[in-house]
C-alpha cells in the first residue's frame, strides 16, 4: 500500500506550520503531502486564518526535495481553467516535477460568497469541471493551435509554454464519492480517482463501476490508480486514542461531545483506534481495491500522531 498524508490547513494553520508537516512527512516517509483547497474556515470556528493552497504548494515544492505535493481537490470555481493550467504549470516547475493535481466541483457555498466567487448549481460546475478536465489535456499535451469549445469555456489558437516538467502532465486525480459522472469523468481524463469518506465495501463498488467504466472506452482500467481518503486517529494504547479523540473533538469546536460515540461512528470508514485496528482498516481497503490511501489528518498539530501512523503503517518512524 502506498500512502500519503492529507491535511485540513483552512482550520487556521500558517504556512509556516504547514511546511513544517510537509517537511516531517517528508522525512518519515510519506510519498505525497496532499492539502486541501478551501478558503473558508472549518469544521469548527469559521474565523481562522486561510491560505492558498497553491500558493502554499508552491511555497513547500521549494523547500522540500523529495515528497510529491499536490491539492485534494482544487474546486473550478475557484480559479479560471487556463490560469488554473499556468498556475499548477509553475509549481510543477518549481518543484522539479512533483506536482499531483486533484480536480473537484466544489461544494461549499458561503467561501465563495463571501470572496464574491460565482457558485452555479451542480450542474453547471459539473459541466465546468468537465471542460477544466478537457483543457488541462489540451493545453499540456496538444501543440500550439490547438482549440476547444466546450460546455462552459471556449479556447481559441491556445499558446501554452512552457509546458509541465512531468509529461504528458502532472497527475490528474479526480475525487468524488463513486457518482456516475465522475466515474465517467474519470475514466475519461483521470490518472487516479479518490473515493473520499467512504468505507471499503462502498469503495468496492465503485472501483469496479470505475473498471467497467474505463472498458467501456476503450481504456485498460490499470491506468487509472484507485485511491481513498480516509480519516485518521490512531493511539498507540487505548488511553492515548481517548485523548486524541478528546482533542480532535475540542479542535473542531465541539469539546463536550462523547468521544467514544464520536469515534466509533467513523469507525467504518476512518482508518482509527490503536495500531493493530489501524492496520486492519488498511487491509479492508486494500482488499476494496484501493492502491493507495491518503490519511486526512484533521489533527495536523499533533505531530506525534503523524509519527505514530508512519511507524505503525509505514513501517517508519
Amino acid at each position: 500500500m502506498r500512502f500519503a498524508l492529507m491535511i485540513e490547513p483552512q482550520q487556521g494553520l500558517s504556512y509556516a506550520e504547514q511546511l513544517e508537516i510537509a517537511r516531517l512527512a517528508e522525512r518519515l516517509g510519506f510519498e505525497a503531502f496532499f492539502r486541501s483547497d478551501h478558503y473558508r474556515s472549518f469544521p469548527g470556528p469559521d474565523d481562522r486564518p486561510t491560505t492558498d493552497a497553491w500558493t502554499v504548494l508552491a511555497g513547500i515544492a521549494r523547500e522540500t526535495t523529495r515528497i510529491r505535493l499536490g491539492t485534494l481537490v482544487s474546486p473550478v470555481t475557484f480559479r479560471h481553467p487556463g490560469s488554473f493550467a499556468k498556475v499548477v504549470t509553475t509549481a510543477d516547475e518549481m518543484s522539479g516535477g512533483r506536482i499531483e493535481v486533484g480536480v473537484g466541483a466544489g461544494w461549499n457555498e458561503p467561501e465563495h460568497t463571501r470572496l464574491g466567487l460565482a457558485f452555479p448549481e451542480i450542474v453547471e460546475r459539473a459541466d465546468l469541471m468537465e471542460d477544466e478536465l478537457a483543457i488541462l489535456h489540451g493545453l499540456w499535451e496538444e501543440p500550439d493551435g490547438w482549440s476547444f469549445q466546450g460546455k462552459k469555456v471556449r479556447i481559441e489558437s491556445a499558446s501554452f509554454a512552457p509546458k509541465p516538467v512531468q509529461r504528458p502532465h502532472p497527475p490528474i486525480i479526480v475525487g468524488g464519492e463513486g457518482s456516475p459522472r465522475s466515474l465517467r469523468l474519470a475514466a475519461r481524463y483521470a490518472d487516479e480517482y479518490n473515493m473520499s469518506s467512504s468505507d471499503p465495501d462502498t469503495c468496492a463498488g465503485a472501483f469496479a463501476r470505475l473498471d467497467e467504466q474505463c472498458r467501456k472506452i476503450g481504456r485498460d482500467p490499470a491506468a487509472v490508480t484507485h485511491s481513498v481518503m480516509a480519516g485518521l486517529l490512531i493511539g498507540r494504547d487505548e488511553a492515548d486514542l481517548a485523548g486524541r479523540a478528546q482533542a480532535q473533538l475540542a479542535f473542531v469546536g465541539e469539546a463536550g461531545t462523547d468521544a467514544g460515540a464520536w469515534l466509533e461512528a467513523r469507525r467504518k470508514r476512518w482508518i482509527a483506534g490503536i495500531p493493530t485496528e489501524a492496520r486492519a482498516m488498511v487491509a479492508r481497503f486494500e482488499a476494496a481495491g484501493a492502491q493507495r490511501i491518503m490519511l486526512q489528518d484533521m489533527l495536523p498539530r499533533d505531530h506525534g500522531m503523524i509519527e505514530l501512523a508512519a511507524g505503525e503503517l509505514l513501517g517508519r518512524g
